[in-house]
């Protein structure tokens, strides 16, 4: 006899075994001795026994679960098996739902701790911002070539053609990591090397001439901005790191007594640790400041909150007020200018480049190359600052260099 809502809905459970209300067709309501009515239909294909669930009720009712029967029983008249046919669309809806955002996302936050959080936001930040708004929410399996080359060809177009480049790359990695998740069938990345131009040789803008040193050193002397600013920029040429690595510094990293400054791997371009020899003249900036950061994290903390470093375009900001335009010097120039110099002057080129903080390819090398030629590097640091000191008196200009052992 087939069910009735009324019987349906009054059925109790058993305590001793599981319960099935026969309706009709294959078509029954199971009912365990614990846990809730569930729908079921029992059906044959291809001579063996098969059961497969219609769902809970009374979220279903007798009446959809009839119809939902009916369907199942269609797709068995033709030879398809329901319950293989039903793991097929889940299938179909996962790989609908492996959107290429939702697979960037998760690639980023796997791999976050192997970038500086500047470069692991600037990541994130471009792809929000070039790429997801035109491929996010397609299936990564489903986007061509073509399709991803469109998306790399609108950055190009406005000029940003590094960016381009660096975006290509990244969205190459993200594709092999779901082709190893099993979430694609291979980097379509790959299929457009060689579609973005190299972008033309980029040389940041600095100032190499003694005399012009000199006037930037007094005129940074007479900055009339914040302390830590002016600390900021009087400790660039002094140790001529990146810029990132300048603003992000921390207090813990400082070792006065031993006069070093230590920046941790996670923190440098190359992914490797780093020394910095500071000179008496770089102490004594530090020793200037720390009365008024040195109680927080950030050696040069944010104007809005000392739990932040500054803003990345303080430095350039102050050396634009103090009349540098953009061609003719920035922050990222302190490098060039002690890289340039140092050279002429004739010092090791090894010894400059390693404290220039130039990465070697090879990485096991690499690992065991911070603290290579320090003492050299610490004799050049301080002739360096001492030079930069004749520069800013507007003294005599002479040789910096000093054969590296000479007392």
């Amino acid at each position: 006899m087939p069910l009735t809502d009324t019987a349906v809905r009054n059925a109790k459970p058993d305590t001793s075994k599981t319960l099935q209300l026969k309706d009709e067709r294959g078509l029954y309501l199971e009912i365990p001795p614990k846990g809730s009515k569930r729908w079921r239909i029992r059906y044959w294909i291809k001579g063996h026994e098969n059961r497969l669930s219609l769902g809970l009720y009374p979220e279903i009712s007798l009446k959809e679960a009839r119809e939902l029967r009916d369907e199942a029983r269609k797709l068995i008249a033709k030879g398809i098996d329901p319950s293989a046919a039903r793991k097929g669309e889940a299938a179909e809806q996962q790989a609908d739902a492996e959107t290429f955002q939702l697979i960037s996302e998760e690639w980023h936050q796997k791999f976050r701790h192997t970038w500086t959080d500047n470069t692991a936001l600037t990541i994130i930040s471009r792809l929000q911002k070039d790429i997801f708004p035109y491929i996010g929410a397609r299936p990564i399996r489903e986007i061509t070539p073509p399709e991803l080359l469109a998306v790399i060809r609108r950055i190009e177009s406005r000029g940003a053609v590094e960016t381009a480049r660096r975006d290509l790359q990244k969205c190459g990695e993200i594709f092999r990591y779901a082709l190893a998740t099993g979430r694609a069938e291979r980097d379509i990345a790959a299929d457009l090397r060689g579609a973005i131009a190299p972008p033309k040789k980029r040389h940041f803008a600095s100032i190499h001439e003694p005399k012009k040193i000199g006037e930037l050193l007094r005129a940074i002397d007479g900055y009339q901005g914040s302390l830590v600013t002016r600390c900021a920029l009087k400790l660039a040429p002094l140790t001529f790191v990146r810029p990132g690595e300048l603003r992000h510094a921390e207090w813990s990293e400082i070792n006065f007594e031993g006069g070093e400054w230590r920046i941790p791997g996670a923190r440098m371009k190359m992914k490797e640790k780093h020394i910095v020899p500071l000179s008496r003249q770089a102490l004594e900036v530090l020793q200037e400041l720390q009365p008024l950061t040195g109680g927080g994290r950030y050696i040069f903390p944010g104007a809005r909150s000392a739990d932040r470093p500054m803003s990345e375009n303080a430095v350039l900001a102050a050396l634009r007020r103090m009349g540098y335009e953009k061609g003719e010097m920035t922050g990222h120039g302190f490098r060039s200018m002690a890289s340039t110099i140092l050279h002429e002057q004739g010092w090791p080129s090894d010894v400059v480049e390693r404290q220039l903080a130039h990465g070697d390819r090879n990485k096991v090398r690499a690992a065991y190359n911070f603290a290579q030629h320090l003492p050299e590097r610490r004799k050049i640091m301080q002739a360096w600052a001492d030079y930069l000191d004749s520069l800013r008196e507007g003294g005599k200009v002479v040789p910096l260099f000093r054969a590296v052992g000479e007392e």
